[in-house]
């Protein structure tokens, strides 16, 4: 994968390197999209949560809802 950068930002990159937080670009950005990927994933627990908050009162976990909620998740896979 290849791209271009504009010199300011490639001047900052370059910095980030020279520190010695980083081994190379390649690092920096592998980092960056690390990042990126973890902040998605709390995003998305972050809207489960709230949509568990607003679907209205809890059910007790029965063995009986066990079994709804698992034929709910797997769907069509069994």
């Amino acid at each position: 994968m290849s791209f271009a950068l504009p010199e300011a930002l490639r001047e900052y990159v370059d910095q980030r390197v020279q520190s010695g937080q980083y081994g190379n670009t390649s690092e920096y950005l592998r980092e960056l999209i690390r990042r990126d990927q973890e902040e998605q994933a709390k995003k998305r627990l972050r809207e489960l949560i709230e949509e568990g908050l607003s679907s209205g009162p809890g059910q007790a976990l029965t063995p009986k809802r066990v079994t709804q909620l698992r034929k709910r998740a797997l769907g069509g896979l069994r």
